[in-house]
């Protein structure tokens, strides 16, 4: 090989290592503002995760409330229908009563046939 490549290839092989050696601070930089930048966005994720599971628990409480409040109203009207019904069946069987106690009337009242008039 000539002398003067040698010597380019060594000159090349310094630029190069030179380059290196000033562009590393910059890379460091850069790195370490990315790590920076990538800390902060999951301490940023980390704590809008923890905003959301606590507005969802809030959410989920609130609307187990109202479910168990939406409960208790349909045992107070279930409650109220029942009474109704019992209600309903006691008038059912006073007109029952009054229906056969009509009807012995009107067999009392009647005036016999048939049979053996004295």
């Amino acid at each position: 090989m000539a002398p003067e490549i040698i010597i380019a290839v060594i000159s090349s092989v310094a630029i190069l290592a030179a380059a290196v050696v000033a562009a590393l601070p910059a890379l460091l930089t850069a790195l370490r503002r990315t790590r920076s930048a990538v800390d902060d966005v999951e301490t940023s994720v980390q704590a809008q995760g923890a905003e959301t599971r606590a507005a969802t628990v809030d959410a989920m409480t609130c609307i187990t409330a109202q479910i168990e409040a939406m409960g208790s109203r349909l045992d107070s009207r279930i409650d109220d229908v029942r009474d109704d019904i019992d209600d309903v069946r006691e008038d059912i069987t006073r007109v029952r009563e009054w229906q056969a106690g009509h009807d012995a009337e009107h067999i009392i009242s009647r005036p016999r046939t048939g049979g053996d008039a004295a």
